[in-house]
């Protein structure tokens, strides 16, 4: 039963908010070599758009909605990411970590 056992097996959720052109929190804390999935919900009445050239990834952020990007697995460092509309504010930091424990 190969489709039940993926099907029970959950990706761990990260959980990221924009306000007045801020990430936050600024830095969020995963494990190194696990894929999650990082969930952003923007909170302004502007569009944004996630971007980062550490990972890899860019993702539209709507009005009012909520987005997600999956990562990883990734090794321990630290990745940075910003808005590409208010880069002087929206900013933030993934930190992988080796022994990391939630």
């Amino acid at each position: 039963m190969l489709i039940s056992a993926s099907l029970s097996a959950k990706t761990k959720e990260y959980y990221l908010t924009l306000q007045n052109h801020v990430f936050v929190p600024s830095e969020i804390v995963i494990p190194a070599n696990t894929k999650v999935k990082l969930v952003i919900v923007n909170k302004d009445d502007t569009m944004e758009e996630f971007d980062s050239f550490d990972l890899n990834r860019e993702k539209v952020l709507f009005p009012g909605k909520k987005g997600h990007i999956f990562i990883g697995p990734l090794p321990a460092g630290r990745y940075e990411y910003f808005g590409e509309y208010f880069p002087n504010t929206a900013r933030g930091t993934i930190v992988v970590e080796a022994n990391h424990v939630d």
